[in-house]
This record gives structure tokens, sequence and C-alpha cells, in this order.
């Protein structure tokens, strides 16, 4: 099972209810966002005069960039697929991609807050909430993104944003059906937002005529791999066993004056 979503653009209306919905259904700051509409437009395309929007999330990437970054130590995590109740065991670390679902999730009493993570999206999909961190492990904030609402979806329930899109724009499903809705629109030509430098398998896709389609493809399709910060992703490992050895004294003390500086040079 793959799952993913559709946008459909001709139905679109640019409400931002979807926005709106998942803001209160995750508790999202305000300033920031799992979900977001950007207006696109009014501009020619080869196709004619076009203006649509962007919804945007997670795309829930089939080889996704925010994974292998997470500095988190990895531990054994037992998944279970939901209608087979087959199981599988893997090593994980803070966000990891489930093997039966294929979402991408983040573990949030394990994120350090680093922002490796977010670095590495093409798609600027996650954010860091700086709010709130896991202070026992040293952290500094914890990483948040579009989960395609499993939660509610493992209750029967449309993701927030489906459930409340005005137009039926938004359709959830699995992929790897061929006979589920969002299979059907792919078979008509729903495309996910790739380039040359960026095939990563975005799950989450969009369909519309041709000129919407092209003037969302040309200002909204990323043409770089980010790096994640090296430094930044050090810094998290560290910080949680330098705390530790603080306690030991004057070792402690070195170890703090180099933490102090790595954090002054990350400040930079």
């Amino acid at each position: 099972m793959q799952y993913g979503m559709i946008i459909d653009l001709n139905r679109c209306i640019g409400c931002h209810a979807c926005a709106i919905a998942c803001k209160a259904e995750w508790d999202v700051p305000a300033d920031k966002g799992r979900n977001w509409v950007h207006r696109l437009g009014p501009a020619k395309t080869p196709e004619g005069l076009a203006s649509t929007y962007y919804p945007g999330l997670c795309n829930h990437c089939n080889q996704p960039a925010c994974v292998d970054v997470c500095p988190a130590d990895t531990v054994e995590k037992t998944f279970t697929d939901g209608k087979t109740g087959q199981t599988k065991t893997m090593q994980v670390a803070a966000t990891y991609k489930d093997p039966f679902n294929g979402t991408v999730q983040i573990d949030q009493d394990r994120c350090l807050g680093c922002g490796a993570c977010a670095d590495a999206c093409p798609y600027s999909a996650r954010y860091v909430n700086k709010d709130i961190v896991n202070e026992e492990i040293g952290g500094e904030g914890i990483a948040d993104k579009c989960t395609y609402c499993m939660p509610r979806v493992e209750k029967g329930l449309q993701p927030a944003c489906v459930q409340t899109c005005l137009a039926n724009a938004r359709i959830f499903g699995d992929l790897d059906d061929p006979d589920s809705e969002v299979s059907q629109y792919v078979k008509k030509g729903a495309v996910g937002l790739t380039s040359t430098a960026v095939s990563i398998g975005p799950n989450s896709r969009y369909y519309g005529n041709k000129k919407d389609m092209h003037l969302l493809t040309s200002t909204s399709t990323p043409t770089g791999m980010p790096a994640a910060s090296l430094r930044r992703s050090l810094l998290a490992r560290l910080k949680p066993e330098m705390k530790k050895v603080k306690n030991l004294g004057m070792l402690g003390l070195a170890g703090a004056v180099v933490l102090k500086e790595l954090s002054e040079d990350e400040g930079k």
C-alpha cells in the first residue's frame, strides 16, 4: 500500500479551508503550516492565460530525503499492517517511512529539533516548533509536518483537509490499488512536482487543465536538492552526550566550552 493524495486544480477554489482545518486538527502554530495554499498568476503560459493555486503538503515520497539525515539514534520499531496483521521490525531514527502504508512519520518523543529534516526537504514541507522541546534528550524543538492524518485514517476517517474541502478537490487513497479514485486520477495524468534534480517519488499529486498545470509546475517544482546542515545535525547529536559529560567535572567544563562554541557558530 502507498497512501497518496490527489489535488484537482479544476475544483480548487483557493478558500484555504484545508489549511485552516489542518491547523485546528493538529494545533499547528499560526505562523507555521503543515498545509498551505499559494495563489499563482494570473500569468501567460504556452497554453493561455492561467490563474490557479498551489495547495501543498508533505509528499510522503518514495525516497524521502528527510529520513536519512535524521541524526537521532536508531531504535527497533515493529510496524503492523492494519489490513493483514503482518508485522515488520526495522531500525528507525526519529523520522521514518512506514513499510506498510508508505507514509513518512515523525516520532516526536525522540525528535531533537535540529531541523536537518526540514533542511533536506525540497518541498519545504517541514518546520520545527521551537516552543516545545524534548528536554530530557537535550532537544531544541520538535519537527512537524503533514502525517496524512494517520490517526484519523486509522479510525476510518478521511484526512481533515480532505473532509473539509468544500469543492472536493482533495482525494485521498491507496495509489497501489488500481481501482482507487487516486489511481484513476494518475491514469488520467495526475503528476507529482518533480524535476531532473528532484525525483524522489512524491505521492501528493496534481491534476488540472494544461494551462494551470503549466503554471503550477513551472513555478512550484523544486529544481535542486537542498543539503541538510551537517553542523546542525552534529550539534544535535552532541548535545545530549555533552549534557551527560557536563556532570563529570572538568571534562564537563571542557565539553561545555566546545558545545558553547558550536552553538555560537551555528547561530551565526
